[in-house]
């Protein structure tokens, strides 16, 4: 496997373990990119960008240096930024009700709910009492009013569980009624456009080209202990049972969403949908932190201070493990592994990870093609992290 890009003097073993993601754990087509401390030190890619999907015979189509990948719900973190930042601009009140912002939300007692609970996945609304067909997502308006309808699967506050797609729909939803403008439109315009971000919410039609193709992967051996990476059996449980909350929240869209259809790719789901560069999604979390080149912190320390949070911490009544949030961000842990404790970003559904390490100085972007199973990432950026972390030491 020919590896293209360049990685600076001493982020060598990151070049090696990127290219061992190829040859030991079922890597296909990737590319990754790290900044540290204002200096993009790692941009590197390699692999098909469009493997074949079911057997399909399909041309080869090189991964570029402009390539763009969906990132599953690494679109979260850009999403989140988009309502942090009005919360910055005095335009959002995390604390105030949605109601306040979104009248139609106070529906079925929900109107004491804050901004940051929806932020923070402690709303209670991870499923919805109906599936949404696929035309109801990409319309937007079906879909945030049946969010709005939902009474809660439990009583908000008092405990907290992954939203993987009503997630978008709130958050997107108080951005657009506080600014007047989409959360990808938001985005676009005052986050992506002015860091010179290849990352979107809603694909413009210019890079359809550009996107590859997603497709599903075996989970790879334990290379540690020569074992199948297993999660635990009340997980696995979890997941089977179509009618318990965490299959119906990673099954609220009827039939699944084709995220390699372009006209799903170029809707707005900003929980699930979002395409970029590996090198976009390491720019806009070093964006965050003030590690860029320009060194400006879109961020400010009060904001910085929300993201990180912690604002949930404990067992989780989606995932079924414990998991940890900021306001709209992961924190770093034993299910969410990044950089430090002082890391927060998000994962991708089948391996994309994007973060930023304000400790470390580091931001991290990672995009794929192959999934594999898994939902707040795998062994292939497990190995990435270990390699930068091995760079520092």
């Amino acid at each position: 496997m020919q590896i293209q890009g360049s990685a600076a003097e001493g982020f060598e073993p990151v070049r090696e373990a990127f290219a061992a993601n190829f040859r030991e754990y079922g890597e296909l087509g990737a590319a990754f990119a790290l900044y540290h401390r204002g200096r993009k030190v790692v941009d590197l890619w390699a692999g098909d960008a469009r493997p074949e999907v079911g057997g399909r015979p399909a041309p080869a189509v090189a991964w570029q240096a402009d390539s763009t990948q969906v990132l599953r719900s690494v679109t979260k973190g850009a999403t989140a930024a988009a309502a942090l930042l009005l919360a910055q601009r005095g335009e959002l009140d995390l604390d105030a009700p949605v109601a306040q912002y979104w009248p139609e939300f106070k529906a079925a007692g929900k109107e004491r709910i804050p901004v940051r609970w929806l932020l923070s996945h402690r709303a209670g609304l991870p499923a919805l009492d109906r599936q949404l067909r696929v035309g109801e997502v990409l319309a937007w308006e079906p879909a945030v009013a049946a969010v709005a309808a939902q009474r809660p699967f439990w009583e908000p506050g008092t405990a907290h569980g992954y939203h993987p797609y009503t997630y978008g729909w709130l958050v997107g939803e108080v951005v657009r009624r506080v600014s007047g403008r989409t959360v990808g439109r938001y985005f676009a315009e005052e986050i992506a456009e002015p860091l010179g971000l290849d990352l979107w919410i809603g694909l413009p039609a210019r890079v359809a080209a550009r996107v590859g193709r997603l497709v599903d992967l075996p989970r790879p051996a334990d290379p540690d202990g020569g074992l199948r990476l297993r999660p635990r059996r009340g997980v696995v449980e979890a997941y089977q049972d179509p009618q318990s909350l965490t299959a119906r929240s990673f099954a609220a869209v009827s039939p699944k969403l084709d995220l390699n259809d372009p006209v799903v790719q170029a809707a707005e789901i900003p929980g699930a949908n979002g395409i970029g560069t590996a090198r976009a999604v390491a720019r806009f979390y070093a964006a965050l932190i003030g590690a860029t080149e320009q060194g400006t912190a879109l961020f400010d320390r009060f904001t910085l201070a929300e993201a990180m949070g912690p604002a949930s911490d404990g067992p989780d009544r989606v995932l079924v493990v414990n998991s940890r949030f900021g306001h709209g961000y992961f924190r770093h842990g034993p299910t969410s592994p990044m950089s430090s404790p002082a890391a927060f970003g998000h994962p991708g559904r089948g391996g994309a990870l994007g973060f930023a390490d304000p400790e470390l100085g580091l931001a991290f972007g990672y995009v794929t093609c192959g999934m594999q199973p898994g939902v707040t990432g795998d062994i292939r950026s497990r190995r990435l992290i270990a390699a930068v972390r091995s760079c520092l030491e």
